[in-house]
């Protein structure tokens, strides 16, 4: 491990120094002129989530889902009740210590994922990997494929580096200061260099919440055009593909839920 993993991995967590006054922090004028409500972005992360898992033909209510890098939780308490597990970890204890409803994990190291081996379906890391250095971005990813049952997916969700409002919020915000955008294409070649294979990429928040409200639709023909505020990309493990058609032919046959 060379130094900067060495320094990053024996510092407290960056995040801790900014749990007591997040909300502050992340106050911008084009952040709150796009939406009011701050819950709306994880609301329509969510909603993103759901879709892309409908395409691949997966249940939620069948997976056992980890959140890693879940922070405060938001999302976790948004969409937890849907799965048939949710969990999430962080490197942050402050910001755990906001996440009373479901069952979260510190992580010792911001590399490292305190889980079993195979011990869940769904990995998501939304708005992770900007803050991860891109020589350890691998590895993290690596940590994702390892705690994957066989046929399981991953779903990476980023701030998009082609939209020039995204652009100037994060390059104002104190909690990106180490941020380091990746585009979804190197997003994407990330996972495949560890071993997954992409199955969809989206792009999203292009209207502002008062009009999204009114013309969502709108937003579903735009998810191939790459100027959204950020994309999501589900990824499966490579060479998983038959384990998961025999899950989804299951549930056809059978007309139910796996749980």
């Amino acid at each position: 491990m060379n130094e900067t993993l060495q320094m990053s991995e024996q510092a407290t967590p960056e995040f801790d120094g900014y749990a007591s006054s997040y909300d502050t922090l992340l106050e911008d004028p084009m952040r709150g002129a796009f939406a009011r409500d701050p819950l709306h972005f994880h609301r329509r992360k969510w909603l993103l989530i759901q879709r892309l898992l409908s395409k691949a033909g997966v249940e939620p209510s069948s997976l056992r889902w980890l959140d890693a890098g879940c922070g405060r939780g938001e999302l976790l308490n948004l969409a937890g009740a849907n799965f048939k597990q949710a969990i999430g970890c962080d490197p942050s204890a402050g910001m755990l210590s906001s996440c009373p409803f479901f069952a979260v994990h510190q992580q010792k190291s911001p590399f490292e994922l305190p889980f079993r081996d195979a011990s869940v379906d769904l990995v998501t890391a939304v708005c992770v990997y900007h803050h991860v250095p891109e020589e350890a971005r691998a590895l993290l990813l690596s940590e994702m494929k390892r705690v994957l049952a066989p046929g399981g997916l991953c779903c990476i969700i980023e701030h998009n580096p082609w939209n020039p409002v995204t652009q100037a919020i994060v390059q104002r915000c104190p909690v990106d200061a180490d941020a380091s955008l990746l585009t979804a294409s190197s997003a994407s070649g990330l996972l495949r260099v560890v071993g997954f294979e992409p199955l969809s990429t989206a792009y999203f928040l292009y209207l502002p919440e008062s009009l999204f409200n009114r013309l969502s639709l709108l937003e579903r023909f735009l998810v191939r055009v790459p100027l959204g505020g950020q994309y999501a990309i589900l990824a499966r493990r490579a060479g998983d593909s038959s384990y998961s058609d025999g899950m989804r032919r299951t549930r056809v046959i059978s007309g139910k839920q796996c749980h």
